[in-house]
Order: C-alpha cells, then structure tokens, then sequence
C-alpha cells in the first residue's frame, strides 16, 4: 500500500503499538499476576518465556504511552459464537499491517518474498505455544501436509488462497525455524490472507492436535474420542477441537495474547494472559499489559443499554450511530467516554439480489439488470440519510470510498438518482405491466410481487432503512416484506438458494490500491451474498454449487485472475477499474450509504485506544490494528484479574 493512501485513510489517527521493531535490549519485566507462579515453579521465568528476539511495541506516537500491567477488562457479545472476536481483536499474526497499513512481521522474525511466488518465513527461535510447548516449522508441515492436503480433513482441497491458477505451492521445511512457499507464478492474496482478521491457517499446535489426527492416533483411543463427543468420525472432531478461529476450546494452545479458560456452554467467558506472549514494550514489559479479558453473552438489542449502564469497557460490536446521543448523555453517569470512529466499507447497507436463488421466476428477475436498477432507482437516499443518520452519511452506491485513488464519482451515482418515473418505465420494459387489487405488479407466473427482504436481525438500522424503502418501492408496485433471523440461519438460507434478497454491509474495504485484491468484486466466494452458489463453485473447484452463467460475472471472474498474475500496479489498477465500472453498470449490490461513523465506547481511563480511528474488518480487524495488548488502565485498575494464569 502506499504511503499516500496509508495517510488518507488514517488521517489524524495513530495506530497503538502497530510497528513492531527490533529489540532495544531493555531486560524483560515479569507480569506481577505471574510471578507466584513462577516462584512456585509453575512457570519459567519470563526471560525463559519469550522468544530470543521478542517483538518490541512502538509507543512513541503522540497520545501513546508505555504503560502497566494488571486489570481485567470487560466486553460484551451478543452469543458464543462472538468468542472469535477476540482473535479478531488479540491481532497476533504470522505478518501483520503496521501503522501504514504496510505488511511487517509480527509472530515471524522476519521474511521474504521473491518474485511474488516464493515466500520464505523465519520463526523466533525460543517463540512457545501458551502451554509451553515449542513452535517450530513441525507446526507449518502439519498444517499443511496432514490438514490442507488430508482429504477427510479438506474434501474441496487446500483453501483457496494457497492455490494460483489451480496450483498448490509447494512447502519446504528447510529448519525448524525455517519454511517456504513457493509457486511459479505470483500469488498476491498470500499475505494479506495471512495478515486478514481471520487468518490464514497457516500454522497449527501439531503437539496438541495430533492425539485427534488419524495418522498419529492410538486407534483405539482416538474411537473413544470420537464416541465421547458423539460425533461421526474422527474427522469431524478434529474439525472441532482444531479451530483457532472459532476460540471455544481452551485446550488448544494458542499464540494470542489472551487465552480462553472458561469451557462453553456460558453466559460469561474469561480468557486470561499468555504467559508466552511474544512482544514487550520498549521497557521489557511482556505484553499484554491487562492480565484478563471477561465477555459477558448478552442479547444484542440489549447490549446498547447494558453499555450505557456501564458494563463494558470497550464496545464497538453491537452498537450504532443511532445509539450515539443516548450513549453520549450516559457518559455523565458512568466512567466512559464515547468517541466517533471512521468506517471503511464501500457501503454500510447495502441491499443483495440472490442470482443464484432457488426460485425460478426470482431467480430470472434478479438476473435481469433492468430490474436491479429500478430498484436502486427506487430508493430515496436523501431521506434515509437525513432520516437514519442526521445527514452524516455518504449516498451512493457500494464501491470505493473517495478517499482511494481508484474512485470515480460516476461509479458512486451510476443508477443511484431517485428516480421513480424511470424506475417504473424499467419495470415496464421487463414486462411486469399487470397488477393486481392492492395495483402490486405480478410476477409473470401470476404471483403478486411481494418482495421478502432478509436481515440477520443484530441491527435495527437494517430494519429502519427497509421501512422507509418499503414506502417508495410501493410507488413502484413493490409489496417489500421484511424477515430477520438469527445470523447463521441467514446465511446458510442465503447459501442454499432459498433467500431472494438480503440486507448487509457493503464491500469491507472501501479505501483500497491498486494492489488491494479484488475478490469482493468477483463471484470467488460463497460469503458474497449477491452469488453464493457461484462462490461455492469456484471455493471448492466445481464440486459444488453452480458454474457462473452470466457473461458479466464471467468477466468479473477472468478479470481477477487478470489482476493475480498482473506484472505492475499500473496493469492491476486497470483491472480494477473494468471491475468497478461492470459493478456500476450492473449494479449486483444496491449500495444505500456510506461513511457512517462507528460510536466506540472506551473506559475513562483505558490507554492507548486512539481517539480518532478507523473501524474496519479488512485491513483492521476493527481494534486489532490498534494491537489491545498494550491497552493499560492508568491509574489503579478498576477491577483485578478473577485467574491467575494458564493452569500449567
């Protein structure tokens, strides 16, 4: 990324901790909740702990500050399944983005690149797994050999952003604390995915995970397991008890600097320091500085209210900008303060058209461009915004924000006018001229055109947005029903076909370069709600889903994997403008708007959260960029630690 664009996107803002330099020297401090432990001779001292050359936090930046250690912080979730935010938020990540949104090693030492197509990694040498244990280039091989390559394990083959053009990379150990990747053409996804919220699986804790792999096993015992657990096979438990990402089973080791204690099922969770934790600030403090992070599962129409009572001591998940002025009056009776943070999607609402939905006449309809931009013609911009978000937010469609260098104004208002004369003509022309008594139009099998939009039902600003487009689409003889679920019931409706249109965030990165990969533009996902089936088809190599159809979104397709192999950034950035201007002209999301600000609630004294930030998912990882291990309470903490540490 260049820097020009790293500077517009974080104007003002500081990223806390997000460079990782080389070790000053200063000698390591023990965590004073440690050090009973260690006394005790339960714990290695915490010179024994870190790796030889531990990662060294910059917090030279202005509102930064070295700080403490103790306390426990407090967050709040809407179900427990939201434990994989915390992944999310730790950022601990084989290479990671800095403050300039550069990529720089974090759990590696350090790295190198060839020719976009061989990737050497250099581990820390002493780096250990939370329970102690060393990680070493074992833990790459058997990520990749006995995980990405086992067919019980990956059926569809490795994930798609270890393959280029179909090829798999090849994987050299070539010491323990050396691996390499290696394709014959370049694959720019490669580290991105590995720095991305939900990283690439790269490297798992081979000790731990080979009692549940078939290949390492006593048969017998790993049967008992598998009996245990009342699943179907071994394959399916070690599934479970394998997901990093997931954070729900304490046993796994990890390399976050907080580790889950509490076993689900529970209403509340607490994960506690890594005693093996890899940075340090510049005056030896192994990091994190806050021994224990407690997430309480709250229903998420409550989570506002209960924030605003004061419960949570830093929340951004399940709060909105509708929330903003009660939040804001609740500051005076609580020790927070509420602060307005940029969002980077290329929409934060945009509607989704199922082109691979399972009814025939939907189907065709949401095929048809004509329809899908009298739709986007159909909505009034203006009055959601002066409505929903007080004028504040940017009307438009989904695409690039103006603050990227690949923006073009015509790709922002392309069909986004409203205008129901013309809309109405559009509808007219596909020949959806009869209605019925209610003057709905019918579909040409006779049925009326009741619309079912579905929402995941976290966000009443979904809902508020589909109300006030229920009024004008019904000037288009649209009959719009909203239906909101629970988010995993609405996803896999999307997925099997049976959702005809959606309501979700826009594309994730909006202020992107050339060299920022395309994805969410091509049908290469089953997550991109408008083409799952196509995704699904693409992600699994043909063995499932549906071949893309339609000439455009082939297009899309071989575009992107134009922009894979593209010699410059000149030849990507072209590509990416053909992609944007298809998704203009064909309008496959109907983007609403953008720019909404995120309210982020922060405890009155918690440091080093920066005042003025970006909240994104990728790059970002909404808190993760800002790295919370070196979050501090100034002062006493308000509230110490309830475990100790790791049981050891």
């Amino acid at each position: 990324m260049t820097r020009r664009i790293a500077a517009l996107m974080l104007a003002s803002v500081t990223l806390a901790g997000a460079m990782v330099m080389p070790t000053h020297g200063a000698p390591p401090v023990e965590p004073p909740i440690l050090a009973p432990l260690v006394g005790a001779g339960r714990l290695p001292p915490v010179a024994e702990r870190l790796p030889k050359v531990p990662a060294v936090a910059d917090l030279t930046g202005p509102n930064l500050s070295p700080g403490v250690h103790g306390g426990s912080i407090r967050m709040l979730m809407g179900t427990a399944r939201d434990l994989r935010y915390l992944v999310v938020y730790g950022y601990a990540r084989l290479i990671g983005y800095n403050s300039e949104l550069e990529l720089m090693p974090d759990l590696l030492e350090r790295y190198e690149v060839q020719d976009g197509r061989i990737f050497t990694f250099h581990l820390r040498p002493g780096h250990r797994w939370s329970d102690g244990h060393p990680l070493t280039t074992e833990d790459f091989r058997f990520a990749w050999e006995d995980i990405q390559l086992n067919d019980e394990l990956a059926p569809t083959g490795a994930s798609i952003e270890f393959m280029v053009d179909g090829e798999a990379p090849a994987v050299e150990v070539l010491s323990p604390t050396a691996v390499r990747y290696t394709w014959s053409k370049p694959n720019p996804n490669f580290l991105p995915a590995i720095a991305g919220p939900r990283p690439l699986d790269l490297v798992k804790p081979a000790h731990f995970l080979k009692q549940y792999h078939r290949k390492y096993a006593d048969g017998a015992a790993l049967e008992r397991k598998v009996r245990d657990a009342r699943l179907r096979n071994w394959a399916a438990l070690f599934t479970r008890v394998s997901n990093m990402y997931n954070n729900d089973n304490p046993e796994l080791p990890s390399l976050q600097p907080w580790v889950l204690v509490t076993k689900p099922p529970s209403e509340r969770y607490v994960s506690v320091r890594n005693p093996y934790f890899h940075r340090v600030d510049a005056n030896g403090l192994q990091l994190p500085y806050l021994d224990e992070v407690v997430i309480q599962i709250a229903d998420n129409k409550i989570i506002p209210a209960k924030v605003g009572g004061g419960e949570s001591d830093l929340q951004a998940r399940s709060i909105r900008f509708d929330n903003y002025t009660f939040l804001k009056s609740a500051e005076k009776r609580n020790d927070f303060t509420v602060r307005l943070w940029r969002t980077a999607r290329g929409a934060d609402l945009a509607i989704y058209p199922n082109l691979n939905a399972n009814d025939p006449a939907w189907r065709a309809l949401n095929r048809d461009v004509r329809w899908r931009r009298a739709l986007s013609l159909g909505i009034n911009r203006r009055e959601i915004n002066q409505v929903i978000f007080y004028g504040l937010a940017r009307e438009g469609n989904n695409t690039v924000l103006p603050d990227s260098k690949l923006f073009q104004q015509k790709f922002q208002t392309a069909w986004a006018q409203y205008d129901i004369d013309k809309a109405n003509k559009l509808l007219d022309e596909i020949g959806l001229t009869k209605r019925d008594g209610r003057d709905i139009r019918l579909l040409p099998d006779g049925r009326p055109l009741n619309l079912i939009v579905e929402t995941a039902g976290e966000s009443t600003e979904q809902v508020d947005v589909l109300q006030l487009i229920t009024d004008s689409w019904l000037k288009l003889g649209i009959k719009l029903y909203i239906k909101p679920s629970q988010r995993e019931v609405f996803r896999n409706r999307i997925f099997a076909g049976e959702t005809v249109m959606s309501i979700w965030f826009g594309l994730e990165n909006g202020l992107v370069v050339p060299d920022s990969s395309p994805h969410e533009l091509a049908p290469v996902d089953q997550q991109l709600l408008q083409w799952p089936k196509w995704g699904q088809f693409v992600e699994t190599k043909g063995r499932a889903g549906e071949a893309v159809d339609l000439p455009e979104a082939k297009e899309l397709l071989d575009l992107y994997g134009q922009w894979r192999t593209a010699a410059s950034s000149a030849e990507r950035g072209k590509i990416w403008t053909r992609m944007l201007q298809i998704h203009a002209e064909e309008v496959y999301t109907i983007g609403i708007v953008s720019g909404v600000l995120q309210p982020v609630v922060v405890h009155k004294r918690l440091k080093n959260v920066p005042v003025a930030g970006i909240y994104n998912w990728d790059p970002g990882a909404h808190f993760g960029v800002y790295r919370p291990d070196t979050f501090y309470f100034d002062g006493s903490p308000p509230r110490a630690a309830t475990h100790t540490a790791l049981s050891q």
